[in-house]
């Protein structure tokens, strides 16, 4: 059964008058969500067989001579302009009708039409001022003139005029949306059903990332035929995807007059990540930061499956769910809990507990799956009360991981009709039990199924609903939609930003984030003195809490989009606006009261006036010049219809319980650079510059400096070793902790130096091992790995060990508080001798080991430290370097007074730190030779001789 939920009629021409109107249709009011039981099967959708007969342009005797899409997509936000030319060949008046289908998440934000030079203009205005104003002309005329309905996941924009033999139309339709990422991917969709040849058909597609693109798609989703016509054009940070066929490529066959063109233009991309704490823009005084971390090990999931098994679920809907689920359970790890409830007029357990998602418990999963036979009502209620309590009786238990994510996902095909089947009464009883850390999924199988209130249900407890089509193809939806939620990384995620910096921020608290999507927080920028801004992350990953930081040039990116041809220069604005009034509505259908409610609306109107967005609460007035000709264009009367949460799939709503919480930031201590060395020792001679107490380095080619505390003296030495081995720094099998280091080869002048790539810091009692290269920081705990780049500022914690990184610069680990050590990142500039990135590493020499410590470094921080002795002082060959003899653990060396750098304070020049050098690789200094000192693998223990 199809509803109409706008407006009805055609706009009339007749020779010699005006334009005159009349409305016919349903408007939405405060009630309008208050339906009897009977209507909600009322659904706004096209049929298969209305589906089919879909026609771009509608009209018998005309002639199109053009149809043209262009999409500006600039991060992640579109706008999508869809223009047609059209004359009346006829001999007699006829109407003719433009058709597009946009997407559902979509906002309308124009449309405009001209009719023999007659031009129509839109404006968004509130839907009572609309109607007003339409008012006016209503009683000189007899029709109207546009509706939308819905279908599958596109909406129908139609509108008809009635003109005269030989007029010229031009319709223009605008339309915006943001890009959602599923599994890893923004896809853009573009519906072309022209109906017919066109002369001129072409479509565009530009793309615009500041950070850079780095994959564009073009799925052959048109036919095999127009595969080799849709061309893509990229560079680092554009795409243009154009597909402009001819009238002959058009054809459906050689000698045919139908245009093969019948489907969806898909371009799917996504974007360069340098770092985990996402993409902070700023443009137009607003700000949208993107997060979708990647290179995190999943957290366990505790899932419970129900599943609808009753009458109507019998033949090929039951045979593709239980496909489907023959898949999804293959998915299912050790690490992982699940059970299956089927239900019908009775609820049926396979298992009354979460079991581990072992290889025998999938197996008989299955095959209990696989002897399913649907019959009887459907107790929807009694299903997922079932559910919940069996979430919450593993949490009582112990039985589940803290950090794990718990979902029900529900698969159904019909209202319930059995037990409770109020479903007001059905969405307060699963609110009231369900736990703020449990979520629910819902999927619709066809259209029988109230989608509305599967999504009002899954929205307001922290997941989300999908419908799913019952066709060939089911099984398929149902095992991608599981893909998007099956590999939850991070929990309890936060994005705050500095006190007085920002406002009216769109949710910053999300429940989860999974992989292969992304959040995406708005709001405004307020004045500062400053031009950076800052946002911080914090969020739980398995075993680690994370705190990412990022920031942005405030001024940057405008004057980047400045030069931009194709670019949308006021996405940041919209996209706000967007999140915004996508958050309020969903708020709105969940409103606890009344005056609430109100206030919600309110807000809503005055967003999407502002912005001109046609939402539910809005209309498009369509006017000629002179504002005597009006039209009306409204929304779905039904507000939550084709909405969204505005988080999405990638952590729940703003209405979920998750309020966004005040953007304080207080700087953690850990982001803090060393201090730069006064300027007055800027005039100092290398003898001068002392090394701060109690640190040891190792640094450049590896170049060593070791502080004796026993008589505060600093000794200097190299070693000579090989590229590829690995030297260990620090062994204390006491504390279990280990420093090893990686030596990568660097060639200048026919000359082979040798410095660290690799440093690895390992706890052995936890099992953590952090291993730093020039490329990333890698977390492991033999279970879980985790990468972070170099690219933000992060801080980690896990069993004892915290990593602070501080972007492009140093990152310091730190195991109970009491051993620390940084790592320095060189990054060589063009031309630099040294034609490899290599690292330095910096130990405190008071941290706190066992006597057991050992190393090329460690050996100098076990007690008793060794006297050292130098005297005999004279002048060497080289005048500004002088020799003496030192004694130190029984030997006699000659040293060279020298010194070497430092480059805490300074990367690139550093700090010259006066010492004495000892030859041959530290021979006589350290213990036994260097070569004592080279371990199998980065997470050895030093086995001294």
């Amino acid at each position: 059964m199809r509803h109409l939920l706008l407006l009805l009629g055609l706009l009339m021409l007749h020779q010699g008058s005006c334009f005159e109107f009349v409305i016919d249709g349903e408007w939405e009011d405060e009630t309008s969500h208050i339906q009897d039981h009977r209507e909600r099967h009322k659904r706004a959708i096209l049929t298969s067989e209305e589906q089919e007969d879909f026609e771009a342009i509608r009209g018998d005797d005309i002639a199109v001579k053009s149809y043209k899409v262009e999409s500006r997509i600039t991060s992640r936000f579109a706008h999508t302009t869809v223009r047609s030319s059209v004359v009346n060949s006829g001999s007699k008046a006829q109407s003719i009708g433009f058709n597009v289908q946009i997407p559902k998440r979509a906002f309308i934000t124009n449309f405009t039409m001209n009719v023999n030079g007659i031009t129509f203009v839109g404006s968004v205005k509130e839907k009572t001022v609309a109607r007003n104003l339409y008012a006016q002309a209503r009683a000189r005329g007899k029709a109207a003139g546009i509706i939308r309905a819905n279908s599958q996941d596109m909406e129908t924009f139609k509108t008809e005029v009635h003109v005269p033999p030989g007029s010229n139309i031009e319709f223009e339709l605008h339309y915006q949306e943001m890009m959602h990422r599923k599994l890893g991917f923004y896809e853009h969709s573009l519906y072309l059903q022209p109906g017919r040849l066109v002369p001129q058909f072409q479509v565009d597609v530009y793309i615009y990332e500041p950070k850079g693109i780095s994959s564009v798609q073009t799925p052959n989703t048109l036919g095999v035929q127009f595969s080799d016509l849709i061309k893509v054009t990229s560079t680092k940070d554009k795409a243009h995807v154009v597909f402009k066929p001819n009238l002959q490529q058009q054809r459906k066959c050689d000698n045919c007059t139908g245009s093969a063109i019948d489907g969806v233009f898909t371009v799917k991309y996504d974007v360069n990540r340098d770092s985990n704490a996402g993409e902070l823009q700023v443009s137009d005084g607003h700000f949208v930061h993107f997060f979708a971390p990647s290179n995190l090990s999943p957290l366990p999931k505790n899932i419970v499956f129900v599943i609808d098994v009753s009458g109507s679920m019998w033949g090929v809907k039951m045979k593709q769910t239980v496909e489907a689920m023959q898949a999804i359970l293959d998915d299912l790890t050790i690490d992982d809990n699940f059970s299956v409830i089927d239900f019908n007029h009775n609820v049926r357990c396979w298992s009354e507990e979460l079991v581990p998602g072992s290889s025998i418990q999938v197996a008989d999963a299955k095959k209990y799956i696989q002897n399913i036979k649907p019959n009887g009502g459907t107790n929807i209620n009694e299903a997922l009360m079932r559910a919940v309590q069996m979430l919450v009786k593993a949490s009582n238990q112990g039985l589940i991981d803290s950090r794990s994510v718990s979902m029900i996902i529900l698969v159904s095909d019909g209202d319930p009709t059995v037990g409770e089947i109020k479903l007001s009464t059905i969405q307060k009883n699963v609110k009231r039990v369900m736990r703020e850390e449990f979520s629910l999924f819902s999927l619709g199988i066809g259209f029988d199924v109230d989608y509305d209130f599967l999504e009002r249900i899954a929205n307001e407890n922290r997941g989300m609903a999908q419908r799913i089509y019952a066709n060939h193809d089911a099984a398929e939806q149902l095992r991608m939609f599981y893909s998007q939620v099956s590999s939850p990384l991070l929990r309890r995620i936060t994005i705050q930003f500095p006190e007085d910096s920002v406002s009216e921020v769109t949710q910053n608290r999300f429940d989860k984030y999974f992989s292969g999507s992304e959040l995406v927080v708005a709001g405004r920028v307020l004045p500062s003195d400053t031009n950076t801004l800052t946002s911080i992350t914090t969020a739980a990953a398995a075993r680690l809490d994370l705190t990412l930081e990022t920031d942005a040039d405030t001024t940057e990116l405008d004057t980047e989009l400045a030069k931009q041809q194709h670019s949308f220069t006021g996405f940041a604005r919209q996209m706000w606006a967007y999140l915004t009034i996508k958050q309020l509505i969903s708020e709105r259908s969940l409103a606890p009261t009344a005056v609430k409610k109100r206030k919600i609306t309110q807000r809503i109107m005055a967003l999407a006036v502002e912005h001109q967005f046609v939402t539910p609460l809005t209309a498009l007035l369509v006017e000629s010049e002179d504002a005597k000709e009006r039209l009306l264009a409204d929304s779905p009367k039904d507000p939550k219809q084709g909405c969204c949460s505005g988080g999405g799939l990638s952590g729940g709503s703003a209405s979920s319980g998750l309020a966004p919480v005040r953007v304080v930031y207080q700087p953690p201590p850990w982001v803090q650079m060393t201090t730069p060395a006064p300027p007055s020792q800027a005039n100092k001679g290398p003898e001068d510059w002392t090394l701060p107490q109690q640190v040891n380095l190792v640094d450049n080619d590896p170049h060593f400096i070791v502080h004796l505390p026993g008589s505060d003296t600093d000794v200097c030495f190299n070693i000579d070793s090989k590229p590829g081995h690995i030297l260990n720094l620090v062994s204390d099998s006491g504390a279990g902790v280990v420093v090893n280091g990686q030596l990568i080869r660097s060639k200048h002048k026919n000359k082979i130096n040798t410095y660290f790539g690799t440093i690895s810091i390992y706890y052995q009692p936890e099992g953590v091992s952090v291993t730093v290269s020039t490329d990333s920081i890698d977390m492991s705990d033999g279970r879980n790995n985790h990468s972070f780049t170099w690219g933000a500022t992060a801080d980690i914690s896990q069993d004892g060990v915290r990593v602070s990184i501080v972007r492009n610069s140093q990152v310091t680990i730190t195991i109970n508080n009491n051993i620390q050590v940084m790592v320095l990142l060189h990054r060589v500039w063009k031309k630099h001798p040294v034609n490899v990135d290599f690292l330095g590493v910096y130990i405190p020499n008071n941290n706190q080991y066992s006597p057991l410590v050992h190393g090329l470094i460690g050996q100098f921080s076990r007690e008793p430290f060794p006297e050292v002795s130098v005297y005999d002082i004279h002048e060497g060959p080289d005048p500004l370097k002088k020799e003496a003899t030192m004694e130190v653990k029984g030997n006699k060396l000659l040293v060279t007074r020298g010194w070497q750098k430092d480059y805490r304070s300074d990367t690139r020049r550093g700090s010259s730190v006066y010492c004495w050098f000892i030859h041959n690789s530290g021979k006589g200094l350290i213990d036994g030779h260097y070569t004592d000192y080279i371990v199998p693998d980065l997470n050895s223990f030093l086995q001294m001789p």
